[in-house]
């Protein structure tokens, strides 16, 4: 049974960096797409970021492209996601999302599996 498990979340004043991690166990990670959602409070699941098998294609919703960085590392089995910048409108539950197809989609029906999520707050 595939598992995802993020860590890193935590609160931080606007401008501030932060690095959340996602580890998957029980699955092949590099046969999945691995993205980033994020559900700021009162508000529908959004995408964030995604990155394909290879980790050589991104792709960013428009509100955090140029700040925030997805990247992979298939060897240790986990997905990060790098945010500088940051922005009281960031604030969210993060989640991890795994795919199993061979490009990044920015809806979550398109994924198969999903971490508990990690609360990222920022202060203005």
């Amino acid at each position: 049974q595939v598992q995802l498990v993020e860590s890193g979340g935590g609160l931080v004043q606007a401008g501030d960096s932060l690095r959340l991690s996602c580890t998957l166990s029980g699955g092949t990670f590099w046969r999945y797409t691995m993205a980033w959602f994020r559900q700021p409070p009162g508000k529908e699941r959004e995408f964030v970021a995604g990155i394909v098998r290879s980790g050589d294609s991104t792709e960013y919703a428009d509100s955090v492209q140029g700040r925030f960085t997805v990247s992979r590392d298939n060897a240790e089995n986990t997905v990060y996601l790098q945010m500088n910048s940051l922005k009281p409108e960031d604030t969210a539950v993060y989640y991890c999302a795994a795919n199993r197809g061979l490009h990044v989609r920015t809806t979550t029906p398109e994924y198969q599996y999903w971490g508990q999520g990690t609360q990222v707050t920022v202060s203005s």
